[in-house]
């Protein structure tokens, strides 16, 4: 690869992983909040277990907004290019989430507030939406095809940054304010905070050129208009699509069971002081950050079904265990932190470190920012989005024992496994190949090199 081309991948690496930081931290702000601050403020009732249902419902609207922009971002961004889109993406983000700081609470403005919420949680679900697939594309798709499992996992980063940005602030908020202090109005800070990132997320965005892979795409369009990408999508990938909905279903659940339920039934369940789980969460977060490029540099070297199916079996087997030493060794908060660390961490590393490329290996590159921005965000709706709600339904129906909680973590592991298996046995880029190969060879795409099956 001559100098210019290094350098102009370093440059879309830093853009992509600086921007996915951004929006992540922004989302994920709100989880991390809406079981210890959001849910008193906003959504007070008289059973603390309903307000806190309420709150993680706001959550779960993000997560329904998420197909929306991936459809609208991820159409635009087959049609017009993918830096645009992201640097549109970013701005709503950011502004969403400023705005959230400033909201009154339920006291002060009633039933507007929990409204205005609402109406935020679903611009930042929009925003993210069209986010994480211009993010993943813009690096799959300017590395070579070799290499794109371990570029594709490094705007993955993004989300652990983003979480170890999201949890650090609010346990650093937590440590120098009492808890009058950061009720009233220090968790606002970390909301607001985020229009520093915003403007870095934004420059950075401007300094890096289109994607190879879209300019063949876009000469080819030029000589044969397309049908709608998403109208695309679904008459040559259908099997495709429904394989990745299936696969994505472990990593929604184990991780906002992990990264954000945990924090409620630690806190208020187990009555563990909240910078316990804020600090192992943090702490798995930074481990994830390193452990994420390994995983995709393993998906090149194995194939990212073979990579993906290890992580479904070690996060599966990790719910009991971990939920076990929450209930039993609540006393130590070295045990908690650990059992959130080490299936976090790093086992949760080989589901999203390969799940990006496994995503982009499924569509050719005139319809993959639909294909992967509709599979990873609709799936989001159940797979993510309601998690935090189902764990806390299945926590109050076992009389506040875990173990109903961790069955429904093993049942999305046994689905991601099966889908998978199902990508393993229909190598998907192998179609995509056979497809590409009545076209011009000067407009074909780069393709990923399939393992032998």
């Amino acid at each position: 690869m001559q100098n210019e081309e290094k350098k102009m991948l370093r440059r879309v690496v830093i853009s992509s992983v600086v921007g996915a930081t951004i929006e992540w931290y922004d989302f994920f702000l709100y989880g991390v909040l809406a079981g210890i601050v959001l849910n008193k403020l906003y959504f007070p009732t008289h059973d603390p277990v309903v307000s806190t249902l309420l709150s993680y419902a706001t959550f779960a609207v993000g997560f329904l907004a998420r197909p929306i922009g991936g459809v609208i971002f991820g159409h635009f961004g087959d049609k017009l290019g993918r830096k645009q889109m992201l640097l549109l993406t970013i701005a709503i983000m950011g502004v969403s989430t400023v705005l959230i700081g400033f909201v009154p609470t339920y006291a002060q403005i009633g039933v507007a507030a929990p409204l205005l919420i609402l109406l935020l949680r679903i611009l930042q679900g929009i925003g993210l939406g069209g986010e994480w697939g211009g993010a993943i594309l813009m690096t799959y798709e300017y590395a070579k095809p070799n290499e794109r499992g371990y570029y594709a996992s490094l705007p993955q980063v993004g989300l652990s940054i983003g979480l170890c940005l999201a949890t650090g602030v609010v346990a650093l908020l937590s440590h120098l304010l009492n808890d009058e202090q950061f009720m009233a109005w220090g968790w606002r800070i970390g909301f607001i905070l985020s229009v520093v990132l915003l403007f870095v997320g934004s420059w950075i965005r401007k300094n890096v050129a289109e994607t190879p892979d879209f300019a063949k795409a876009k000469a080819k369009m030029k000589k044969a208009p397309p049908a709608l990408p998403i109208a695309t999508m679904w008459k040559n990938y259908k099997g495709n699509v429904i394989a990745g909905l299936g696969a994505r279903f472990i990593d929604g659940v184990f991780f906002n069971a992990f990264a954000v339920f945990s924090i409620t039934y630690l806190t208020q369940i187990m009555h563990i002081d909240k910078s316990v789980p804020l600090m192992g969460v943090m702490i798995a977060s930074i481990v994830l950050m390193f452990c994420l490029p390994v995983a995709g540099h393993l998906s090149d070297k194995f194939g990212r079904p073979r990579i993906f199916m290890v992580g479904c079996l070690l996060t599966a087997a990790s719910a009991y265990p971990a939920f076990w030493i929450w209930t039993n060794c609540a006393d130590s908060p070295l045990l908690v932190c650990a059992a959130l660390i080490i299936p976090l961490g790093v086992f949760h590393s080989f589901v999203y470190g390969s799940i990006a490329a496994l995503f982009a290996d499924l569509f050719k590159a005139e319809v993959r920012y639909t294909g992967i921005s509709f599979v990873y965000q609709t799936s989001g709706i159940y797979a993510a989005g309601i998690t935090p709600m189902v764990a806390t339904a299945l926590l109050k129906l076992d009389d506040n024992g875990p173990y109903y909680v961790a069955a429904y973590v093993m049942f999305a592991g046994v689905i991601s496994l099966l889908s998978a298996w199902w990508i393993l046995r229909h190598p998907a880029q192998e179609n995509v190949e056979a497809e590409d190969a009545d076209m011009d060879p000067a407009l074909q795409p780069a393709t990923v090199a399939v393992e032998e099956r």
